[in-house]
């Protein structure tokens, strides 16, 4: 059995499920992590993992990479493109990951998988080398920096509030929020 074959069954099992998305992210974190030297499938300390799409591609990521939100080796960049950025901190190299497209929507998922699991890396995924800036109160870690907003009175981590006339706001008090109380 294969590394592949290894870490996409417990990409799927994650996920719930085996698709397109588990296979391509898996296919991704592999060579990456082969590119930075590290090893797949435990919880790389030193690395740090820019996902950006929110779908099946991160779970995938996440359990071969061993970065997490919680930990704050994870972070999500909302660009809707199915690419990740893999960080190794301990060597500052950092390389970007991307698939080529490879197959059409007539294919099963089975036939799909199929065909991942036979391209070599070379036609199947792109990696380049990138540079990228992590301030510090992005890093893992105990938070650097708390404040207190002055409207809502919630805590804030990590640098994320809003400095406007003399006070400390968050993010959502300032700019407006994702949500609606109800009243």
């Amino acid at each position: 059995m294969s590394d592949f074959d290894v870490f996409l069954k417990k990409a799927g099992d994650f996920h719930g499920h085996i698709c397109a998305g588990i296979a391509l992210g898996t296919r991704i974190s592999l060579a990456a992590l082969n590119y930075l030297g590290l090893k797949p499938g435990v919880r790389n300390k030193n690395l740090i993992v820019y996902a950006e799409i929110d779908r099946c591609m991160t779970d995938a990521v996440q359990v071969i990479t061993g970065c997490t939100l919680g930990h704050r080796s994870l972070k999500y960049v909302d660009y809707g493109k199915f690419a990740a950025t893999f960080v190794n901190l301990e060597t500052g190299k950092a390389v970007r990951g991307t698939v080529k497209e490879y197959f059409s929507n007539e294919d099963t998922i089975e036939k799909t998988l199929e065909k991942l699991a036979r391209i070599p890396d070379s036609e199947l995924v792109t990696l380049e080398e990138v540079t990228v800036k992590i301030p510090e109160t992005d890093l893992p870690g105990t938070p650097l920096r708390k404040a207190v907003c002055a409207v809502c009175g919630e805590r804030i981590m990590d640098g994320r509030e809003v400095h406007d006339k003399g006070k400390i706001l968050c993010r959502g008090c300032a700019n407006g929020k994702y949500y609606r109380e109800k009243k």
